[in-house]
């Protein structure tokens, strides 16, 4: 089954820099929808007011980081089964294991090219 290109991406990060990054990052993979918060409130609004398809958040963020905006959206019904890709600078082994545990989808360590982030979200979304 071939990729929605058009389906809705939220990405999540406090840092405005790094929302454009992954936005251009995107726009290369072809994504056309991408939908941005810099908290995880900000982040639950998005998500419980429009279809997302896949979310690519930033692990430290203030107050609310991926990891409880991750578990938050597993908790939920009707968030659950949406793509969850984790995003963080360290690539500390009980990080990965806490996501994990918590549902990730897959998980990134930065600093990364479109050629990784492609990688990663084909092993979550498939080909494409």
């Amino acid at each position: 089954m071939a990729v929605d290109m058009s389906m809705n991406v939220l990405i999540v990060d406090d840092y405005k820099t790094m929302l454009q990054i992954l936005r251009n990052l995107l726009r290369q993979l072809n994504f056309v929808n991408i939908h941005d918060a810099t908290d995880g409130t900000m982040a639950l609004d998005v998500l419980k007011s429009n279809n997302i398809g896949l979310v690519i958040s930033d692990w430290n963020m203030e107050p609310m980081t991926g990891i409880e905006l991750l578990r938050l959206v597993r908790a939920d019904d009707n968030l659950k089964h949406i793509p969850f890709v984790m995003i963080t600078a360290e690539s500390k082994t009980e990080n990965v294991i806490a996501a994990k545990e918590a549902g990730v989808s897959n998980y990134i360590v930065k600093p990364f090219n479109a050629e990784t982030l492609k990688t990663k979200l084909t092993s979550v979304l498939g080909e494409f």
